[in-house]
Parts: C-alpha cells; sequence; structure tokens
C-alpha cells in the first residue's frame, strides 16, 4: 500500500517531520512518500494562509496528479480536501477529519489544542461539517504568537499541555492536537496527561490505509 503525504505548507522541515512520524505509524509493507507546498507560507496561522495551502494542494495535484492508493492533506485545516477528492481517484484524507473521528470514537466528547487562534473559527466549523457539533468542547489555545512558540520545543510542549488541561477543564474526555507542525510536540505530550492525545498525522495514516484498503476490496 501506497500513500501520500502532503504537506501544505512550504517547510521541507515539517514535511519531513510528519513523514517519519507516518512511517513510525504505519504497518510493515505500507510505502510513504511526502511532497512540500510549492507555493504559501512555511507556517498556516490565519484563514488567509489556509485559502492559500488550498490553492498550493490543488496546484500540486494538477502538476504532478499522485500515482498512490490514498492521499493524506497534512495541515489541520484540511485545505481543498472535498476538492482533491473530485479530483482523485484514490481516498483522499485530512489530518483534521481524521484526528477528530478518532476522538469522537464512541461518543466521546473532545476538543482541540492548537498555537493558532486566527484559526479556532475554522477548526470549530470543520468540528461541526464532520458530525461532531454535538461533542466538540471547543478550541483550546496556547498563549503568544505561534511562530515564536514554534521555534521553541521546549515552551512549546509546556504550552500545549497547559492548553489540554483547559480542554480537560470544558469536559473534554479526548484531545486533538491541532497542527501538523505540531506532530512532534503531539508525540512528546500524550503520556503527560490522564486522557488520549490524539496525534492527527498518525490517525490520518490509519484512516487512509482503512480507506484504501475498502476501496481495493470493492474494486
Amino acid at each position: 500500500m501506497h500513500l501520500l503525504l502532503l504537506n501544505p505548507n512550504t517547510s521541507v522541515v515539517t514535511t519531513d517531520a510528519m513523514l517519519a512520524i507516518a512511517r513510525a505509524a504505519a504497518p510493515a509493507g505500507t510505502v510513504l512518500s511526502g511532497a512540500t507546498a510549492r507555493h504559501g507560507a512555511a507556517l498556516i496561522t490565519d484563514e488567509a494562509q489556509l485559502a492559500i495551502a488550498a490553492t498550493a494542494v490543488l496546484d500540486f495535484l494538477a502538476g504532478s496528479a499522485p500515482i498512490a492508493d490514498g492521499v493524506v492533506i497534512a495541515a489541520f485545516g484540511d485545505p481543498a480536501l472535498a476538492a482533491a477528492r473530485e479530483r482523485l481517484a484514490c481516498p483522499v484524507t485530512g489530518i483534521a477529519e481524521a484526528g477528530m473521528a478518532e476522538a469522537a470514537a464512541g461518543g466521546r466528547p473532545f476538543a482541540v489544542a492548537t498555537t493558532t487562534p486566527a484559526l479556532a473559527p475554522a477548526i470549530a466549523a470543520a468540528a461541526e461539517s464532520y458530525g461532531h457539533g454535538r461533542l466538540f468542547r471547543g478550541v483550546h489555545l496556547t498563549p503568544g504568537d505561534p511562530v515564536s512558540l514554534m521555534s521553541r520545543p521546549d515552551r512549546l510542549e509546556e504550552a500545549l499541555t497547559e492548553a489540554c488541561r483547559a480542554a480537560v477543564r470544558a469536559g473534554a474526555e479526548a484531545v486533538v492536537i491541532g497542527g501538523g507542525p505540531l506532530a512532534t510536540a503531539a508525540r512528546a505530550i500524550a503520556s503527560k496527561l490522564p486522557l488520549p492525545v490524539v496525534e492527527p498525522v498518525p490517525a490520518a495514516i490509519r484512516l487512509a490505509l482503512a480507506r484504501a484498503g475498502e476501496r481495493a476490496f470493492t474494486s
């Protein structure tokens, strides 16, 4: 089984980090390749940059349609997810879609912890559009500038841990770490909290493989 992980921001370092986490989450025999957006922002922090990322995803697909069993769009806003599904024959999975589905499994209340306040309305809208409105316990944010915070891994982990604790106080029984570039931090804080912390990249790999397997079976 071959999956393509498509990073809608322009950071190759982020692509490589997410790809390493994806490979660790995938079963033996899975082939994972990565691709990085050719234009846009190195870190998506607001809805204008998210819209540009959607254009970058579609430009990439127009220029080099992947030969893969499934594609993962690895930005938490799931940019161009619906449009990519219209263009590709293989299943396309978003990391927010997958992370929220895993967090909400069995009717479990969940929240999102993230670094980008300007994207909080879009994240809440995504939770509603994916059918999780009744279970969603909000977006819980780290303080300060997200770009500055990302440059301090120790401070990032601490701030995300505090955001997760705020989510617990709001009634969440699981927390999704909201951002592809937060994948390494998500892994680091999972053991520090008394509830499931959902890493969106591994969740997306699991869902993408399940979808690819279903498609192969029905074909």
